[in-house]
């Protein structure tokens, strides 16, 4: 395949001198046919959709959404080759709507279609996303756009609609050390004398984190510092630096991470909460928002079956600020493992989106009479607050009366489980149905509502 030239590297290319010096060792060694490409053997094989697609030198728009490093450009590089298209290449970082326009002009006025590569597609936003629609639909442009964003949160449905997404893997530890042997190869051409050894070439592919390009860079690191040696671990190690493990707190792997956090302690495995928490803060996430999200599932996933939950959290927090990291951090240790073992009930959770939806439905309806504020002479001559029981003047401080509007029921919004400490309060719940069901409502009401409340909340006694 003869690779068409990109729109933007022409007037490099025009005045390169030839050596291939500076041209990195990624781009030298960039894969040329889809048997080259590793790590992503459902897109390859020879009788896979995207192979078919080859064969048949055709383009289609789609974009690729996958980590770094695991060849979202090489894929689009062979697909404009296949189909015959010109290549243009655009980081969403740097260009804009300008940028897509020249490209747009010059493959009119040549009367061509063009292979647009649109590299970190994510970082345009709805408007400039929007400048590529027309294009696409009148053929001007196939757009290949690439992502390590969920596609489906950064770009717009009118976008998505046009576009195939193909998720693409992480590479693993082999497919990265296939790809640095291939490099070796390529390098001793220039010096013979150039070795990596087989458990330095290891160590390169488990610290690249799945990134070919990081590897490929690292190795040419060790070809530019001395090209006459055998490397082993040891001088790599002393060399190379591990790569940062692929983390954003705006990206997919916060949202993953603290998922499985939250799911863990929700199962009740401790061991592996912690291990979740440390990946976090390993990778750099900010103790702080771990901590608002422990102290949430004290309330979400234990509630009341265990009240001393959420105080416990509350603690670690305090103890967070007053210390800071690291010895803070260890409170969100303590705390996730508190979680996790805490018996769990989502009763209080259910109770508030149970009683927010009954609140949208009947949010028109009237407060009962006996349950209104009556500060003044004059709303008490209205009726304010009449009939009303002070629950303290009843030995037992329990009374019958209506507590929600008339019509709405809203008997047993809270359910507890039978879990922890709501198994007492499920029966302190009965205990008080079964006494309020013996008495009769002194308000005026024929009719009992509110059978799940504990107390009444008056502030004013009638």
């Amino acid at each position: 395949m003869t690779r068409q030239v990109s729109f933007f590297e022409e007037s490099a290319l025009s005045e390169s001198t030839g050596s291939e010096v500076a041209v990195p060792l990624a781009y030298r060694i960039r894969p040329k046919t889809l048997a080259d490409v590793a790590g992503q053997a459902d897109l390859t094989y020879p009788d896979s959709w995207f192979a078919r697609m080859v064969d048949e030198q055709r383009a289609i728009s789609c974009i690729f959404w996958g980590p770094p490093g695991v060849g979202k450009t090489t894929l689009a590089a062979m697909m404009a080759d296949a189909a015959g298209l010109p290549l243009a290449q655009l980081s969403a970082v740097s260009a804009g709507k300008a940028e897509v326009q020249a490209i747009v002009k010059r493959a009119k006025d040549e009367g061509k279609t063009w292979l647009l590569f649109l590299d970190e597609i994510h970082r345009f936003n709805k408007a400039q996303q929007d400048v590529l629609l027309p294009y696409i639909e009148d053929g001007t442009l196939v757009l290949v756009g690439a992502t390590t964003e969920n596609p489906s949160f950064s770009l717009n449905n009118a976008l998505l609609s046009r576009c195939r997404i193909i998720v693409l893997k992480a590479l693993q530890p082999d497919d990265i050390k296939h790809i640095l042997q291939r490099a070796c190869e390529h390098l001793r051409q220039a010096h013979q004398a150039f070795e990596v050894d087989g458990d330095a070439l290891e160590f390169l592919a488990c610290a690249a984190d799945g990134d070919a390009r990081y590897a490929l860079n690292a190795l040419e690191s060790l070809f530019e510092a001395d090209a006459e040696r055998i490397w082993n671990p040891e001088d790599v190690q002393a060399q190379s630096l591990r790569r940062a493990a692929r983390y954003d707190r705006d990206g997919d792997a916060h949202y993953d991470l603290i998922s499985a956090l939250h799911k863990c302690v929700r199962d009740s495995d401790a061991d592996a909460a912690v291990y979740w928490l440390a990946r976090m803060l390993e990778a750099g996430e900010e103790p702080l928002y771990i901590m608002r999200r422990l102290i949430r599932m004290a309330t979400e996933d234990i509630g009341l079956a265990d009240p001393r939950a959420l105080s416990v959290a509350m603690d670690a927090h305090r103890m967070y600020q007053v210390l800071g990291s690291p010895e803070g951090e260890q409170g969100l240790f303590e705390t996730a493992i508190y979680l996790a073992l805490a018996p769990k009930s989502n009763a209080a959770y259910r109770a508030e989106k149970a009683a927010r939806s009954l609140a949208r439905k009947t949010q028109d309806t009237e407060v009962p009479m006996h349950l209104r504020n009556a500060p003044t002479r004059l709303m008490q001559e209205l009726g304010h607050g009449k009939g009303y029981q002070y629950a303290h003047d009843a030995d037992d401080a329990v009374v019958a009366q209506q507590h929600f509007p008339d019509g709405v029921q809203g008997d047993s919004l809270y359910r507890p489980s039978e879990r922890g400490f709501e198994k007492t309060l499920q029966k302190r719940l009965a205990w008080l149905a079964s006494r309020r069901s013996g008495m009769p409502d002194e308000s005026g009401s024929t009719e009992i509502s509110g059978k799940a409340e504990i107390s009444g909340v008056g502030r004013h006694k009638a």
